[in-house]
């Protein structure tokens, strides 16, 4: 029998062994998407305000039914600035469901790593929480929105557009100092962007950029920029640096969010 040269025997192991570390390294990265694909929000560890679930319940006094808010929080995960949203959600006669995505799947803190949990990702969480909300006697089913903030915002965005899921969309979108990439996927949302013209984190430029290039396929886009605010310019702090970016509350910038909020929220939601 014919054996190759010993060179040409070397230089075939190391291809196959080329090959075997490409295919198990393109295995392990489908393995890892499908992973961090699937939704963290379990039925089972829905808990009240301040309990440290992954997914904590705020609900207006009554038997409603209401209709629902579905709360994503920033890229430092939940807070007190989260729970004082759901809080004033519920003030205007909203149930408010907030979202913990990151305690779950290992994170505290996602800043400058954003994609550590990427908002399709985080859409899935607010889609799952959407239809456990659609199950309870007390929310109206059709009427579920939703509102994030920062990586919660552009999670938002994300899940605002059409896509291949075969639940209904939601009724209502707001996006707080979202970050911003352009898409020409349809939405299938009516969305509301709120955002500083001095953010110097998500800059109101790309935000600008999303809006005019976005197939609007019949929804709207409200795109408001408050000149001199800064990324979380609605916050209870002042600003100051944070993760290497400008801060911080804007008092007529969060107030006037804030109304723009409430109005859009009862035109598509139903004033409660």
């Amino acid at each position: 029998m014919i054996r190759p040269p010993r060179d040409s025997v070397t230089r075939y192991r190391l291809i196959r062994r080329g090959f075997q570390l490409i295919c198990a390294s393109v295995l392990a990265l489908l393995l890892g998407r499908t992973a961090i694909a699937a939704s963290v929000f379990d039925p089972a560890r829905v808990g009240p305000p301040r309990s440290g679930a992954t997914a904590e319940l705020f609900r207006p006094e009554g038997t409603g039914p209401f209709p629902a808010i579905v709360v994503l929080h920033g890229c430092d995960g939940i807070g007190r600035h989260y729970r004082d949203w759901a809080r004033r959600l519920v003030n205007w006669g909203y149930v408010a469901l907030l979202v913990d995505s990151f305690t779950p799947r290992g994170h505290r803190s996602v800043c400058n790593q954003g994609r550590l949990v990427p908002p399709e990702t985080r859409a899935e969480d607010a889609f799952a929480a959407k239809a456990w909300l659609a199950t309870q006697p007390y929310v109206r089913p059709e009427r579920i929105g939703v509102i994030g903030f920062s990586h919660g915002g552009w999670t938002v965005l994300r899940a605002v557009l059409a896509g291949d899921r075969p639940a209904p969309p939601f009724a209502a979108a707001v996006a707080y100092y979202p970050g911003c990439q352009r898409t020409a996927t349809p939405l299938v949302t009516d969305t509301l962007i709120l955002i500083g013209g001095a953010d110097d984190w998500t800059p109101a430029s790309s935000c600008r950029g999303w809006a005019e290039h976005v197939d609007r396929a019949g929804h709207t886009v409200d795109l408001v920029i408050y000149p001199n605010a800064h990324h979380g310019f609605d916050s209870r702090q002042p600003p100051h640096r944070y993760a290497g970016h400008l801060v911080g509350r804007d008092d007529s910038a969060a107030d006037a969010s804030i109304a723009t909020t409430q109005i859009f929220l009862a035109a598509r939601l139903g004033a409660p």
